[in-house]
């Protein structure tokens, strides 16, 4: 018997990736309501990674982001965060954010947290204030308390699609 626990997180990230794919229009659902890519070999789908070697490269590839899923009810959000950073840089991407399952809802309003400094280099990438990032994607700051390595941002899946899009969208144009 398959351990539970795994199963809940690789079907949690499976759903990450799916919702990604369907709402940046890299994936459509067939007549028999299956998800399939547009394109397969585009390196801008969102993808599963592939767990080789001994350094750990993150749960979900989304260029340029690494996401690291978390279905769990206890979250740890400072310590997922410095593995996600870490893994971004194990494979080879500039950011890394964690996915945290919202207990009874849908993927779209799972919570996505950034570590400060990760914010920071999205925004100025898309050239936007912290108040316009802010309300543009929904994001709400977390401040505990002097120790600036457990402060984040968090949105949701849905918004992230959006900042997603737009970082995209700029280093397509550079």
């Amino acid at each position: 018997m398959a351990n539970p626990n795994k199963s809940k997180g690789t079907k949690w990230e499976s759903d990450v990736r799916d919702y990604l794919n369907e709402a940046l229009g890299l994936a459509v659902k067939d007549d028999g309501g299956k998800l399939r890519l547009v394109d397969i070999f585009s390196p801008f789908n969102v993808r599963r990674a592939a767990q080789e070697g001994a350094k750990d490269v993150g749960d979900v590839h989304a260029v340029p982001f690494v996401l690291e899923c978390k279905d769990v009810a206890q979250a740890a959000v400072p310590k997922w965060l410095r593995q996600a950073r870490a893994e971004a840089g194990h494979a080879g991407f500039p950011y890394g954010v964690v996915v945290h399952k919202t207990r009874r809802a849908g993927t779209r309003q799972g919570r996505v947290h950034f570590p400060v400094g990760t914010w920071t280099q999205v925004r100025r990438a898309l050239g936007l204030s912290t108040a316009d990032m802010r309300k543009r994607y929904g994001f709400t700051p977390v401040v505990r308390g002097l120790d600036t390595d457990r402060w984040y941002l968090t949105t949701d899946v849905g918004n992230f699609a959006d900042v997603l899009f737009a970082v995209r969208a700029i280093r397509d144009a550079e």
